[in-house]
């Protein structure tokens, strides 16, 4: 009642006190509650070690939110050395229990192969079990491996499926997974004024590589009036959060004045920011933001190339990461080449994992 403010007004102190009178007379779900607390530092100063405690205590008697909680803290970390094979292992025991939250971690572990052999067969399993229970990670998850045939066979529809349910149960990231599937017709028709709708829920709920492809949809005219300004704005609110992608567009959009004065200074920033920032397998992508960069760099004086690499210095993300697990391939990437002045096809857009659940408070 207090931690909520259910029926009283909320109090974390007076919840930490009641949490505490039944854990020590043993009661496991007010142990994993009270560990909870001491997780957040809600009520009590953050103590992640106490939390582990309390959290250990209420799993030995087989509660299944604590052996959850205890496989969050082992996989992440906090107040325990890390160790995904010791995560593995709560997360196993909940999952036995039916907690669909364990359940999606477990497929979590398996399909990276964090604390047990790498096993898509066994990830899809686990990822169905928290799916058919409602969980919306899991349903994501499991339209992953349905688009990409790892451990199941390859079934677009069936990926489409999913990620349609996540997505409307609020999941940014199969809001996002759907979109890319309306916008290039895999498992279902092409619909681009469908793409742009669950791209716009997904970017409403802070996802970067939704308000990446809402610019490409607006760059390109795909089932909305072609608007270089708007195209722009989606563009610059996805590179402030940390897309390269986003950011070599953004400085195309700069070099060619495209919804926005020219501006080489802005170019070279915006491009110098992408190919510090794609990752080391994306090698194609690195080059050609470099590519572009000098290319600009040499209209501009030596004077305006310094201004430039100051703002990049100083530029900080809007937040941390994305809201996907690593780095997401950004989707329909609009390649450009200044040498060549042309717009090719661009790649196909990839899907994304969602991270697994992070720890709760038992509310029952």
């Amino acid at each position: 009642m207090y931690e909520n403010g259910h029926g009283v007004a909320q109090d974390h102190v007076e919840a930490v006190a009641w949490y505490r009178r039944a854990a020590d007379q043993g009661d496991a779900r007010a142990q994993n509650n009270l560990g909870f607390m001491y997780e957040r530092g809600r009520g009590v100063p953050q103590d992640c070690a106490a939390a582990v405690q309390w959290y250990r205590k209420a799993a030995a008697q087989g509660n299944p939110e604590a052996q959850f909680n205890l496989g969050v803290v082992y996989d992440r970390g906090q107040g325990v050395k890390e160790d995904s094979t010791e995560a593995f292992k709560w997360f196993r025991k909940a999952a036995d229990r039916g907690f669909a939250s364990a359940q999606n971690n477990l497929g979590y572990l398996y399909e990276r192969g964090r604390g047990v052999a790498r096993d898509y067969a066994e990830a899809s399993k686990w990822y169905r079990k928290a799916a058919e229970q409602g969980c919306s990670q899991a349903q994501n998850n499991l339209g992953v491996l349905c688009e990409s045939g790892q451990g199941v066979a390859q079934d677009h529809g069936e990926a489409r499926r999913w990620f349609l349910k996540a997505a409307e149960g609020g999941f940014a990231a199969a809001q996002y997974n759907l979109g890319v599937m309306c916008e290039v017709g895999l498992g279902g028709p092409q619909d681009y004024s469908a793409a742009r709708r669950w791209f716009l829920a997904a970017a409403d709920r802070d996802n970067a590589s939704a308000m990446f492809s809402l610019g490409v949809l607006y760059e390109k005219g795909h089932g909305v009036d072609q608007d270089y300004a708007e195209a722009l704005r989606w563009y610059r609110r996805s590179a402030e959060h940390g897309d390269p992608a986003a950011q070599l567009n953004l400085g195309i959009m700069y070099y060619q004045s495209r919804g926005v004065p020219q501006d080489y200074v802005e170019a070279h920033k915006w491009l110098n920011l992408a190919a510090s920032r794609f990752l080391p397998s994306e090698t194609e992508k690195r080059a050609r933001a470099i590519k572009n960069r000098d290319i600009v760099a040499n209209k501009m004086t030596r004077l305006r190339i310094e201004e430039a690499h100051a703002l990049a210095r100083e530029w900080r993300p809007t937040r941390r990461g994305l809201l996907n697990s690593g780095a997401p391939d950004p989707g329909s990437m609009s390649d450009w080449d200044a040498e060549e002045q042309s717009r090719r096809r661009p790649d196909v857009p990839r899907v994304v994992r969602a991270e697994s659940v992070p720890g709760g408070l038992h509310d029952g």
